[in-house]
């Protein structure tokens, strides 16, 4: 039973993972670009679910929703005000270096408003626990909701990709913005919808995060955003279906490694992992090499 207990934590886990990987992998698939402070806006979306709920006392789907709104508002922002200036720069380093600098901004307007100090998460999962095969199995609530709201959302989002206008908008944009352009699509609001898309599933992961692991620091979304990059890359980024994948794999990676090797090298297994794909396949599982034309 504990393989199968770690088996579904790993799952649990992995969601997450592949959560803010989707929006890693939209971005890169849209606008082709990495952005590396979309960790800490998990890190603000957990903020304002904490703060409505126990500021405000409102209830825990209200402040999922209030915290939506405003990692969508804040992702919007970030490119307009970050990004977009320096979409067309002569060097790909410069939209690097700047996502970098957000990052740090983020953390640290989080550390001036919030402090220091280790706040404990109130989960948003009502849920109780379930009990399989006579007590000796236990899933919560929280990795219940988990697994079903990522399934639920990479089947709507690849849905929406496919089948709505504006996800026909993105899929232009990804393949040549000029011609996109040409045709009458709006790049501007197309990638800014994908930046919004992308911020607010950053929140709904916040949340779930910190309802299963329930602390919260301005840092609490660093090393989860790293993770949910080499998800990204293992699944093939700018593939929806390939950052689930990836993300639940190094989740499952993650808690096994835990498990059965050491808890103090569970995170240079899952970079080792990232290192190995990028040899043997460095396209990720579904990713596709791309041939241009000179």
């Amino acid at each position: 039973m504990s393989f199968i207990s770690y088996l579904i934590n790993g799952i649990s886990l992995g969601s997450v993972y592949a959560l803010i990987a989707l929006g890693y992998t939209m971005v890169y698939g849209i606008a082709k670009m990495l952005n590396f402070a979309h960790g800490d806006v998990i890190m603000i979306g957990a903020y304002v679910a904490l703060t409505a709920m126990t500021g405000a006392g409102l209830s825990p789907i209200a402040a999922v929703l209030i915290a939506m709104v405003f990692c969508t508002v804040l992702g919007i922002t970030i490119e307009y005000v970050a990004y977009r200036p320096l979409r067309n720069a002569a060097s790909s380093l410069a939209v690097l270096i700047t996502a970098i600098g957000v990052s740090y901004l983020l953390q640290n307007v989080a550390l001036l408003i919030f402090g220091a100090n280790t706040k404990s998460f109130t989960s948003v999962v009502p849920l109780k626990s379930l009990s399989l095969a006579g007590g000796k199995l236990t899933i919560s609530g929280e990795t219940i909701v988990t697994i079903g709201c990522c399934i639920v959302i990479m089947i709507g989002l690849t849905l929406f990709i496919k089948r709505t206008k504006a996800g026909q908008a993105m899929r232009a944009v990804s393949e040549d913005k000029g011609a996109a352009q040409l045709m009458g699509i709006n790049v501007n609001k197309t990638i800014s919808l994908t930046f919004a898309i992308g911020s607010a599933l950053a929140a709904i992961a916040g949340v779930l995060l910190c309802s299963a692991y329930p602390t919260l620091t301005p840092y609490t979304g660093s090393m989860p955003g790293i993770k949910a990059f080499v998800a990204a890359v293992f699944g093939g980024i700018g593939s929806i279906p390939g950052a689930m994948i990836g993300g639940i794999l190094l989740g499952i990676i993650e808690i096994f490694g835990k498990a059965y090797i050491s808890t103090q090298m569970a995170d240079a297994i899952v970079f080792a992992v990232l290192i190995v794909v990028l040899i043997v396949k460095p396209t990720g599982i579904l990713g596709k090499n791309i041939q241009e034309k000179v």
